[in-house]
């Protein structure tokens, strides 16, 4: 009865891995027949209109308009934006003598939000607590 020898000459266990690397082929080409990809599209944003009739000007409004290069006009004095105390002191300017005014938005549609915003801002430090946007008039386009 010898042990010793009997195990010497035995061969160590050896694991096939040829089979675990065709499951896991199989496993990868299911995967990327069943994966979906998302594409991200742009978004496509149509600009409000408004259906309702013309109003009549009001004498207390302040129509500001707003290009798309981010150029501002009040009351259709082109104003070269320089810093944000004179948009207000240029927006106080056309309110003056005015009770309540009403500040009328015109802004392009290739207008920046930051550009529109600088406008509601500049209101709100002149002290004007009505804003309006100006909106095309429906089905024009």
């Amino acid at each position: 009865m010898n042990f010793r020898g009997r195990s010497a000459n035995r061969e160590d266990p050896e694991m096939n891995m040829v089979p675990m690397i065709d499951v896991m082929m199989v496993i990868i080409i299911f995967l990327m027949l069943t994966t979906t990809y998302s594409k991200f599209a742009e978004l496509q944003i149509n600009l409000p209109t408004a259906d309702a009739q013309k109003q009549q000007e009001r004498s207390n409004e302040i129509v500001v308009a707003v290009t798309a290069q981010g150029q501002y006009q009040i009351n259709r004095r082109a104003l070269s934006f320089t810093s944000m105390a004179v948009l207000v002191e240029e927006m106080r300017r056309a309110g003056e003598g005015m009770k309540e005014p009403v500040v009328l938005i015109n802004a392009d549609n290739n207008a920046t939000h930051q550009a529109v915003v600088r406008l509601m801002d500049a209101a709100r430090q002149a002290g004007y607590g009505q804003v309006a946007f100006a909106v095309e008039q429906g089905g024009a386009q």
